[in-house]
């Protein structure tokens, strides 16, 4: 039998971390076996990416990333993902939950740097051999509240170097996803509680299972 892959996506500061580790203990204290992993990380090469792609000290005189290499470097990090971990855990049946996947491409390099979507859909399902969520999660949250919720040494390279500007049109970019593949997404606002947020990702995903 395959196993279910959820993925829980969402503006900087929507406490896709915090949310995510709540989820797993829920569907474990069920009985489940639950694989959780993040993008960019999860292996030892995704680990080394991501070091690469959100830290926010950048080499002496060396230009921004490129978005374009910014998408290439989030799914080279994502397909090892999916073949070392995502992949070998549905096939045994387990449930995987993971922190970020394509979509994130696609509200970032895509909506947010203004690459083109249908494009990054094209390299994001070379990347992953076609697998798709069977559900997103997406924790909607205003710019200016997720951003505040970010300080200092916790801010990734995008937190800090990107303008406000840029992270509305990720999470319109987001908003505009979820609309497009209803049955795919579920919608929390994760502006509330993290306690109220919780029980909302908990219902959603045990629903769809």
């Amino acid at each position: 039998m395959r196993g279910r892959f959820i993925t829980l996506e969402g503006p900087e500061g929507a406490g896709k971390t915090v949310l995510a580790k709540q989820l797993v203990a829920e569907l474990e204290r069920r009985g489940r076996e639950v694989v959780s992993t993040r993008e960019p990380g999860g292996t030892r090469l995704g680990e080394r990416l991501r070091s690469i792609l959100l830290s926010q000290r950048a080499d002496e005189g060396a230009a921004p990333i490129d978005p374009r290499a910014d998408a290439l470097l989030f799914n080279a990090a994502r397909a090892q993902l999916v073949a070392e971990v995502i992949r070998p855990a549905l096939e045994r049946g387990a449930i995987v939950v993971c922190a970020r996947f394509t979509d994130s491409t696609l509200a970032y390099q895509g909506y947010g740097a203004g690459l083109p979507v249908e494009q990054l859909r094209a390299v994001a399902a070379v990347a992953t051999g076609g697998l798709v969520p069977d559900l997103t999660v997406l924790l909607d949250v205003p710019p200016t509240v997720g951003l505040g919720r970010k300080r200092g040494a916790s801010r990734n390279r995008f937190e800090a170097s990107f303008d406000l500007a840029f992270h509305e049109r990720v999470r319109a970019g987001f908003l505009a996803l979820a609309a497009a593949e209803p049955v795919r997404f579920r919608v929390i606002d994760s502006s509330r509680p993290i306690e109220a947020v919780a029980g909302d990702v908990i219902a959603a995903v045990l629903a769809a299972l």
